[in-house]
């Protein structure tokens, strides 16, 4: 009967922190996902252009 119980008791603890670990991820998105970046700085006078090295990238950001 105590293997029952022990066994139940750690079922529901890894569901528990499973659940708990799925909350704070959620909310950690959600605040990734209100952050706006702002626009970037203009360059200062002298520093070469990277339109070249921006044309080529092929990731985008959500």
């Amino acid at each position: 009967m105590e293997t029952i119980v022990l066994t139940a008791v750690i079922i529901v603890a890894i569901a528990v922190g499973t659940r708990w670990i799925h909350l704070l991820n959620a909310q950690h998105d959600a605040r990734i996902e209100a952050y706006r970046f702002s626009d970037p700085l203009p360059r200062p006078p002298g520093l070469p252009d990277d339109t070249g090295r921006r044309a080529h990238h092929t990731h985008t950001r959500r």
